[in-house]
């Protein structure tokens, strides 16, 4: 079994205080999927790294995306056509490197009557996509009769239909990624720490020499000096900033994006769909697993930023969206299982609608040396680790003659993602079923193992390995493979809250909502246990999560 165990629960306190020792090279503040990206290249070039966030890694918007690498289509509208070959060729860089959780999947585009595409304009927009990203011939683009479009979806409304086109999208799960870049970044050296809150900067003749920052769970606080800092703090980034007294120039600009997830039993797509909504507008449909989530809206959002909100009518402008496109299915706001809202990051551009603005990165420079950078897509968060960790390396060779390797990330397989083979899917299925062989005397379903791979890769051997121990123990399936997987968040993970496993570390909360109630009060005691709290923080804890899973569910039905 690998040695995933320097990213435990359990070192947390040991690594702030190693952080605070130093001596570092680079202090990042930032916890998501591009501060995770910055520590794991930084690492890989033999820079001594610190990372800081101040509340679970990726609980900000690296948890609350639409859940795709996109290959930038929409950008072609905007004639972004750099952005489009930059993204199209990185998703192929993310799939190489984490093929467990980044996958494709095959989108139907519906073309219809009065929209706002034509099928000419289409065709030629995706030859140029195909094109500009770089895009993989067996997943090129091919336009649909509107008889081929129905036959694929029958739930597209056919009336309304004048053709279609089919083409790829990648999948992926936004808050495992960003976990596994982490522990790809902590094999190599990086100290990663969630729930630490940089409270200020420090400063030697004017120049940033670091932060002062607090332990949000203990109290303590801890210097950690570094002769460059990294504001990578995704929405948070103009707090720090204006912290550093450097808000000068372009600011960001706060968009609102919410999810709905329905059961497949009341929305049975076949495919992924990318539809018109009538107002210029496009909103995905997705299935996963037996449910089917849709999103996005796209609203400015200038309200709490640790909290964003579902309203109603958030939900109900996606429920329209839906009954629009595929009347037969007839949903309400009632129907919803689960909601997640999140807020991008954008630059600020005068006088441009939320879905006008350009989702490139910008990296800000401060007089007194922070670098901030801010805006950018999932999708290219390899490449923004790479600009800014270029700058770094710069800066401190320019200071110390120091030499250091040049950036590897493009080759580096995330954690979970070292398969010795091509990653095709076919290849993915006979390595689960091989490793399922192994491990099904224990009882689990092929399905439920399955949801497993393709959630932890081949550190799926770490589970089955306690999984196995637990069952000897005392040979209930359901019970050894839910402690298996806490063991694993608590222990490889650094999971140090419900909340945590149930939305973070498996996604339960969004796509099996309905399997929390069951394996609620045993995640507690099993992680109670292992974290040694008390009875007061084990219902403090359950408190907690109980109020988040409202939010989930419930909240957004009252008008």
């Amino acid at each position: 079994m690998k040695d995933n165990l320097k990213f435990s629960a359990q070192k947390r306190k040991s690594i702030i205080e190693k952080m605070s020792k130093g001596p570092l090279d680079l202090l990042v503040i930032g916890g998501g999927i591009t501060g995770a990206g910055i520590a794991l290249d930084a690492a890989l070039r033999g820079l001594k790294v610190g990372l800081v966030e101040k509340s679970d890694f990726a609980s900000g918007t690296s948890s609350r995306s639409t859940k795709l690498v996109h290959g930038g289509l929409r950008y072609l509208e905007h004639l972004e056509f750099g952005l489009v070959h930059e993204v199209g060729r990185e998703r192929e860089i993310v799939h190489q490197n984490a093929p467990h959780i980044v996958i494709p999947e095959k989108m139907i585009l519906p073309i219809v009557k009065n929209g706002s595409l034509g099928s000419f304009t289409t065709s030629i927009g995706l030859m140029l996509y195909d094109y500009l990203a770089g895009v993989k011939k067996s997943e090129h683009k091919r336009m649909l009769t509107r008889e081929e479009t129905v036959q694929k979806e029958p739930l597209i409304d056919s009336e309304m239909l004048e053709s279609g086109a089919l083409y790829y999208e990648y999948k992926t799960d936004d808050s495992r990624l960003t976990i596994e870049a982490l522990k790809k970044a902590v094999e190599y050296g990086a100290l990663c720490v969630n729930y630490v809150k940089a409270e200020e900067f420090t400063y030697a003749d004017g120049k940033i020499t670091g932060a002062l920052v607090k332990d949000m769970l203990s109290g303590e606080t801890y210097s950690i000096n570094a002769p460059e800092t990294v504001n990578a703090a995704g929405i948070w980034v103009d707090e720090l900033r204006l912290m550093d007294k450097s808000k000068k120039g372009k600011t960001l600009h706060h968009t609102k994006g919410i999810h709905i997830v329905v059961p497949k039993s009341k929305f049975n797509l076949n495919h992924a769909i990318y539809f018109d909504v009538g107002d210029n507008r496009m909103v995905f449909a997705i299935p996963r697993f037996n449910v089917v989530y849709i999103g996005t809206t796209d609203t400015n959002y200038q309200e709490n930023l640790d909290k964003p909100t579902v309203t109603y009518e958030d939900a109900d402008y996606l429920v329209k969206a839906i009954n629009r496109i595929a009347p037969t299915a007839n949903l309400n706001v009632d129907d919803i299982e689960s909601v997640w809202s999140g807020v991008r990051p954008l630059i600020h551009e005068d006088g441009k609608d939320p879905s006008e603005l350009s989702r490139k990165d910008e990296i800000f420079y401060s007089e007194s040396g922070l670098l901030s950078i801010a805006g950018g897509k999932l999708t290219g968060y390899r490449i923004m680790a790479k600009k800014v960790v270029d700058i770094v390396v710069e800066r401190i060779t320019e200071k110390t003659e120091r030499t250091f390797k040049k950036c590897q990330t493009k080759k580096i397989k995330l954690s979970g993602g070292e398969f010795n083979f091509s990653p095709e899917v076919h290849y993915l299925i006979e390595y689960a079923d091989a490793k399922y062989d192994e491990i099904k005397s224990t009882g689990i379903s092929v399905e439920d193992y399955k949801k497993l791979f393709y959630r932890y890769g081949n550190n799926i051997d770490a589970l089955n390995e306690k999984a196995f121990d637990y069952y000897r123990e005392h040979r209930d399936s359901k019970k050894s493979w839910l402690q298996a997987e806490v063991w694993y968040a608590v222990n490889c993970e650094m999971s140090l809250t419900i909340s945590d496993y149930f939305v973070r570390r498996t996604g339960k909360i969004h796509f099996f909502v309905n399997e929390i109630p069951s394996e609620l009060n045993e995640v507690a005691d099993y992680m109670g246990e292992m974290l040694q709290w008390s009875a007061q923080e084990k219902e403090n804890q359950l408190s907690m999560f109980k109020k988040e899973l409202f939010e989930a569910t419930k909240s957004f039905k009252l008008k």
